[in-house]
């Protein structure tokens, strides 16, 4: 099944050359090595497969036996990183309010990107993975994102916000000093979830730094950005799907009910956008599936039962039918190393 490559902009890489050369590495030998062109950092809003800014991350990290490199990476960042969602963002009276635009406009700075936030019990949790479609280890770019988010909340609440707990799904690495000097001390590896864990009411808490006056940047900001992308009835079904997947319940008559319409009038929904429940949660398990192969925690059991699948089996045929791999293999392609490289593609033919 052939896809498009999510993309990001290339000011994802805000400060690479710098933080490269401070750690005595070749950061234009390693771009090229998988397909970035070092020339294209001056062009912040260019944008390149995600998955080769994963690879530069992980390269990179191993090049100068620094496990802390995307953390190191986040201390570069400007605010102008996100482009002109950097603007709207800072312009925001409270946290919630910033955070749903960070989720809403996804696709203007990160299409393999996934927040999400919940509450409940007076907490809430910002939970943020990768959906590349290929794979990829991203422990880097993981941390790298998760850095970066704590920092825009830090900027937003003051420098004495602390979370009450910064999660990773992977293992700690050997040194901690990097991780809690910019993230704290509150640090938790091997859990189930990558992202950030804080008090529900500092949702509400308002913008420490908000500039009363950056109406009218906000606003050409905003039209620069364009519309944000819409709640559809396939976003609805995907995210109960997700749900209803691990206890063998996602049928139509399910979805349906939990959406509060017949199955007619769901069906009749999903076609509107040239979905069908079977499409979706075919691509819902693949973004899981990608999800769950990335933490080794996860026995391959254990994911089909995630997965919904009635055995290991039917899992390992349906997996290779979609990404042409078994799940185990997979897996090992994700942790190889050294990378496949992926050659700069020419230019265009002058006219």
């Amino acid at each position: 099944m052939v896809t498009s490559k999510p993309s990001s902009r290339y000011g994802t890489l805000s400060g690479y050359l710098e933080l490269a050369t401070s750690l005595g590495l070749d950061p234009d030998a390693l771009m090229r090595s998988v397909g970035l062109d070092p020339a294209d950092l001056a062009v912040p809003d260019k944008w390149v497969p995600t998955a080769r800014i994963a690879r530069l991350l992980e390269l990179s990290a191993r090049a100068g036996g620094r496990e802390d490199f995307g953390i190191l990476l986040a201390e570069y960042r400007q605010p102008s990183t996100l482009g002109p969602l950097s603007l709207v963002l800072r312009s925001e009276p409270v946290l919630r309010s910033a955070l749903d635009l960070l989720i809403r406009y996804e696709h203007s700075y990160n299409e393999a990107i996934r927040i999400r936030l919940s509450e409940g019990n007076g907490l809430a949790v910002i939970r943020l993975w990768f959906e590349m479609g290929e794979p990829v280890a991203a422990r880097q770019g993981e941390e790298l994102a998760v850095a970066a988010l704590h920092k825009i909340i830090s900027d937003f609440l003051g420098p004495t916000w602390r979370p009450l707990s910064v999660c990773f799904s992977h293992d700690s690495p050997a040194k901690l000093d990097t991780h809690i000097r910019v993230l704290g001390d509150r640090l938790r590896f091997g859990h189930d979830f990558t992202g950030l864990m804080l008090y529900a009411r500092d949702l509400d808490a308002p913008n420490s730094a908000a500039d009363p006056g950056g109406r009218l940047g906000k606003d050409e900001a905003q039209w620069a950005l364009g519309a944000p992308r819409s709640l559809t009835a396939a976003d609805r079904a995907r995210d109960l799907v997700e749900v209803l997947l691990p206890n063998g319940r996602c049928s139509a008559d399910e979805v349906a009910r939990a959406m509060g319409v017949d199955r007619r009038t769901l069906h009749r929904h999903l076609a509107r956008s040239g979905d069908t429940l079977s499409s979706i949660v075919d691509v819902s398990r693949a973004a899981l599936a990608e999800r769950y192969l990335a933490n080794d925690r996860y026995r391959m059991t254990e994911i089909s039962a995630l997965l919904g699948f009635a055995a290991p089996s039917a899992f390992t045929r349906w997996f290779r039918a979609r990404f042409g791999d078994s799940p185990s293999q997979w897996r090992a392609r994700r942790n190889r190393f050294p990378v496949e490289p992926e050659p700069i593609a020419p230019p265009p033919p002058e006219v």
